[in-house]
This record gives structure tokens, sequence and C-alpha cells, in this order.
């Protein structure tokens, strides 16, 4: 454990860890299965000890997830759009393309934010959003608000995370993700609720 620790410290030293930070986050948008999470918390951890640079650990990471939701945009705006153009009139697909597009012209912004904490939701609504074409101006201002709150979370949870546990930074990592992973279920089991409700309300 002790010679992991060694190499992960080796590691974030480097200045590469902000490029690294950066790609993860990136391809994290598109790809959900890669660990841009973990990695800006556990980044964020380490630097309590002066290196890597939180403030620049927090930029890239911003950088990174605002970058990665921009190349899902696109994919969902190139086949995604055409896909749903496709739709025949009155057909059930076409409904909820319709719905989903009104749905993000009311909450738009809210909804981009909100899906950034839920698992594989940040993929799912930036294609949405560039399938039904959400303006890009619009999408660029509440992705940029996003992707700095987010980065914010993540680096401040794992710098009081390594504070806490300033002689023990594993358990610093461990509980920086797992109280982000805490806070993640707590968002979707929220939201899981009011789901239910809106659908027992509408029955009666």
């Amino acid at each position: 454990m002790d010679s992991a620790l060694d190499l992960l410290r080796q590691l974030v030293t480097s200045p590469w860890v902000y490029l690294l930070i950066f790609g993860l986050t990136a391809v994290d948008a598109f790809f959900p299965a890669v660990p841009g999470e973990a990695a800006v918390i556990t980044a964020a951890v380490l630097s309590t000890s002066g290196s890597p640079n939180l403030a620049a650990v927090v930029a890239a990471a911003a950088v990174g997830a605002c970058a990665g939701d921009h190349v899902s945009y696109a994919i969902g705006r190139g086949g995604g759009a055409n896909r749903l153009a496709g739709f025949p009139d009155g057909s059930r697909r076409r409904a909820s393309s319709e719905w989903a597009r009104r749905a993000l012209a009311r909450r738009g912004g809210l909804i981009l934010a909100t899906s950034r904490y839920l698992p594989g939701g940040r993929t799912a609504v930036t294609l949405t959003m560039g399938a039904v074409r959400y303006p890009r101006r619009s999408f660029l201002l509440y992705d940029a608000i996003a992707a700095v709150t987010w980065a914010l979370y993540c680096g401040l949870l794992g710098y009081f995370g390594g504070l806490a546990f300033e002689r023990h930074p594993v358990k610093g990592v461990l509980a920086g993700i797992g109280l982000s992973v805490i806070v993640t279920l707590g968002i979707e089991g929220v939201r899981f609720l009011r789901h239910r409700a809106h659908r027992a309300a509408a029955r009666h």
C-alpha cells in the first residue's frame, strides 16, 4: 500500500497531472466508465501537502468537464437530431422528443446542473440537448456554471477529506469518494421519490 501511495504521489506532483485530470473529466462526459470524479477528489486529497495545486486541479477539472460536455452535445446534435427528425408525426417517440424539447426549454440550466451528480445523467442530458438542438449559447453558459460548481464540489470535498485524514491519505481519498457517492445517491433518491409522488398524484 505504501509503494502504491508513493507512486500516486509521484504522479500527482508531476505537471502532467493537470493534463491527466483534464483528459479524464473530458472523456467521462461521453464515456461514464472513466473515473473522472474520483481522479479529481484523489488529486484534491493529496493537494493538502502542497502539490498538486488545488486551484489548478479545480480549473483543469472544470475545463475538461466543459470540453467533454461539448463533445457529447455535438454527438447528439449530429446523429441524434437527424434521428429525432425522422420520427413520424403522432408517434410515441416523436411525442417524447417534443416533451424533452419543451422541458429543456423551460428548465435546461437546472436539468444540466443537477444531472452532473447523477450516475450517467450528465451524458444522457448533454446528448439529448444536442439532439433537440438546444441553443449553443445557452448550453455554453449553463454548462460552464455546472462544470465550475461540480469541480469546486469535488475539489473541496477531497481537500477537506485530506485535511481530516492528513496522516492517512488513503482514508482521505476513500472518505471523499464515499461522500461523493452518498450525495449522488441522495439526489437520485429525492428525484425518484418526487417522480413517484407526481405519478401517484396523476392517478388521483
